[in-house]
């Protein structure tokens, strides 16, 4: 009998636990208290009020307007907030940092970390895209908030909104700290939220992609202090494992990216920070750093406390298309080969989907080393000649552009024209060198799998990815060695915009993809306002504060047509890292392939949304996700449109997502596809929602920013619930 009521208390106790287990896995899941939901980064809640019966009822509960959108600046709002105690912690156009209450959108504080007394407050920081901000808590009074504008992380107390003058400098750390010489007067910032492991804040940066590239090394820092507590060389150095794939051993000396810029996701109990790395600079010619280049373009498995390399997988071997992981990776338990396997995740702008053991690196499924074409690669390049290819799951976008794949709903003369264009570029795979002619890449530089990230329900192993397919053209241009370099500020003017600015705004100022038009800009600007300017970089554009300033003043003499200033003699000294920088050739621009009207190439869809099943690797339902104005006039449905911002998906069966240029917010059937709600917002949400709980009553609420493909900026927070 005794044995008996052992045994009885012994199971009753085994139940009791897995029940608070359980209690504890669906926890987790039913709050927002860090960006993409929680520390899974799986974006799932297990709220249950807002279900697939209902959602059509949902209306506005409340709207938060920021009041400093800068239609002009193309200001954006990419921030994913969080909400901790039934308060939301967000960030505006101009990176304001902001408490709201999370039940009715009223605010309780606003931070600036910027000077609002100044003449020309968006001359006095960088207005960097933020896409979220972390928070800390030491469990009793201590409650703080970690966030990056320009070059700092600011530390501010979550109570009162100050800065906690304790943390780094006056409450801010210097994101140039431990990157050595190398980085001095570089640019580095961060778009993406440090991330909270114990007491340490974890944060890659976001860099230069051309030659003047810092080095995108991950760092730790002290929460309470500032205090640097590890760093892993993203580009190893001697003596460090991985410097053997770069051809040149000086490399590390002077090339730069390789950086965290997408964020990165810890798993707590293993203590593994899973962190995702982008292309070494520059981006579209790799002839000064030969080799495989580790770590640029990995998963990198880092012991969290440490720094310490556990393991690491490498999606793009000497990188020459700018094909770098876009969005933090996700945490999730999957059923393989009969084995319930804990496994990391990652979507791509290549399409693939990639799944590895959390514990080992192992793909789950199998990996080939694919030969690629090489062929006629530019002068002085090297490329890799395999690719790892995922035999599963199927990619989620079209990842080749022939003549069929051409868009039908052109003008006959529209029609001639892309074909005539597609005949005379390289085209018709992935991997394809760049080139003079210019070579098409499909998926495009911001295709497939974006920075907002997929969504994943842990009860299923389900993935759903949100895409966008666009064709664009990598070209290449030979630049020509000067004979002297006694130049004027007119001839080095341009020489000097060709090198720096011509990719994102164009030969002839004009801008391209999602770049915008400099033209006109003598009437906004003077000589020493454009320096400023470029000094301190805004949205996309980086800062060039490392130029000479004679070398920022020739190229404002060119901007702003200052015509008196062309004929100034133009000299400076170069150093070995200018020397360096220069290379035999240029990237011409972020060019879409249009047609002269702006209408893709490529037919639709241009914008989809994928459920992939982790399990099997295969694909459960795909459909098209918004619709372009355009064509819509025409008469032609369900093009989808490009979209930037990821889903949310529930456990009642809902996935919600904005993301899409026409503004709209829609609610999917998770098991389907089937659209179920939709409604406009006042201007694109190109963010993550985040859906949270408020004295019984759910919200999901989403940044309503736009500014992005030729959309009017807007500064709304717009959260929504049932009556």
């Amino acid at each position: 009998m005794k044995l008996y009521r052992i045994y009885i208390l012994l199971l009753v106790t085994s139940i009791l636990q897995q029940a608070c287990n359980s209690n504890e896995s669906q926890d987790q899941y039913s709050h927002w208290s860090m960006v993409n939901g929680n520390y899974t980064g799986n974006k799932y809640s297990s709220l249950a009020q807002i279900d697939t019966g209902n959602v059509k009822q949902l209306q506005v509960a409340w709207t938060y307007h920021t009041g400093d959108a800068d239609t002009a600046a193309h200001s954006q709002i990419q921030c994913n907030p969080i909400v901790v105690n039934g308060i939301m912690y967000a960030v505006s156009p101009k990176l304001k940092l902001l408490a709201l209450d999370a039940a009715t959108g009223k605010p309780r504080w606003v931070f600036l970390p910027y000077d609002t007394t100044a003449e020309n407050n968006k001359l006095n920081f960088n207005l960097n895209n933020n896409r979220g901000v972390a928070y800390w808590s030491d469990g009793k009074e201590d409650k703080r908030l970690f966030y990056v504008v320009g070059e700092f992380i600011y530390a501010v107390d979550a109570g009162t909104g100050k800065r906690i003058t304790g943390f780094g400098k006056e409450g801010k750390v210097d994101l140039h700290e431990g990157l050595g010489e190398q980085a001095a007067g570089l640019f580095v910032s961060a778009t993406s939220a440090p991330t909270v492991y114990k007491d340490l804040l974890l944060t890659g940066t976001r860099v230069s992609e051309g030659m003047d590239a810092a080095p995108g090394h991950i760092r730790a820092f002290d929460v309470r202090t500032g205090q640097m507590k590890w760093i892993f060389h993203t580009i190893p150095q001697p003596g460090e494992p991985g410097y053997e794939t770069w051809e040149d051993k000086d490399a590390w000396k002077m090339t730069g990216g390789a950086n965290n810029w997408m964020g990165m996701t810890i798993d707590r109990e293993r203590g593994i920070a899973y962190a995702p790395t982008g292309s070494a600079a520059m981006d579209f010619y790799g002839g000064k750093r030969l080799g495989a280049n580790l770590y640029a373009d990995c998963l990198l498995a880092l012991d969290a406390a440490t720094g310490k390399l556990r393991w690491h997988f490498q999606y793009i071997h000497h990188d020459t298309w700018d094909y770098d992981p876009s969005s933090a990776p996700v945490l999730l338990t999957v059923t393989h080969n009969g084995k319930k396997i804990d496994a990391v995740a990652q979507t791509t702008k290549t399409g693939f989907v990639f799944i590895f053991n959390r514990d080992t690196g192992e793909p789950l499924f199998p990996v080939v080393e694919t030969p690629v074409d090489t062929s006629d690669a530019l002068h002085g390049e090297k490329l890799w000649p395999t690719q790892p290819i995922p035999q599963k799951p199927a990619p989620f976008v079209r990842q080749s552009f022939l003549e069929k794949d051409i868009n039908p709903y052109l003008l006959p003369e529209e029609l001639d024209e892309v074909k005539k264009q597609l005949q005379s570029y390289r085209t018709g795979k992935m991997f394809m060198p760049g080139s003079l002619q210019g070579t098409v890449v499909l998926p495009g530089f911001d295709g497939g799998g974006e920075w907002g990230g997929p969504a994943v329900d842990p009860e299923t192993g389900m993935l759903y990815v949100n895409a966008s397919e666009m064709a664009w053209i990598l070209k290449m241009e030979e630049v020509k060695k000067k004979e002297s370099r006694s130049e004027n500020y007119l001839q080095a003017g341009q020489r000097l915009y060709q090198q720096h600015c011509t990719a994102c705004h164009g030969k002839e100022m004009k801008g391209g993809g999602n770049y915008p038009s400099i033209l006109g800009m003598d009437k906004k600007y003077n000589q020493a306002s454009l320096i400023e300017f470029i000094n301190k970089g805004q949205r996309m554009m980086p800062a060039f504060s490392h130029l000479k300033n004679e070398e920022k003043k020739a190229i404002a003499s060119v901007v702003l047509n200052l015509k008196n200033e062309y004929q100034r003699k133009f000299e400076i000294q170069q150093t070995a890292a200018d020397i360096f920088r220069e290379l035999p050739y240029r990237f011409t621009g972020y060019d879409k392939f249009l047609t002269k009207t702006g209408k893709p190439a490529l037919a639709p869809p241009w914008g989809t949304l994928t459920a992939i099943d982790l399990n099997t690797g295969g694909h459960l339902w795909k459909t098209v996700l918004g619709e372009d104005p355009v064509f819509k006039e025409m008469g032609v449905k369900e093009t989808g449109t490009e979209n930037y911002g990821g889903p949310v998906v529930t456990k009642t069966g809902l996935l919600f997502i904005a993301a899409t240029k026409d503004s709209k917010f829609r609610a999917f059937n998770k098991s389907n596809g089937q659209l179920l709600w939709e409604t406009t917002l006042p201007a694109p949400g190109f963010a993550t929602p985040a859906m949270y709980e408020v004295n019984g009553k759910q919200f999901i609420v989403i940044a309503c920013g736009g500014g992005k493909l030729g959309t009017a900026s807007g500064d709304a927070y717009v959260a929504f619930a049932l009556p």
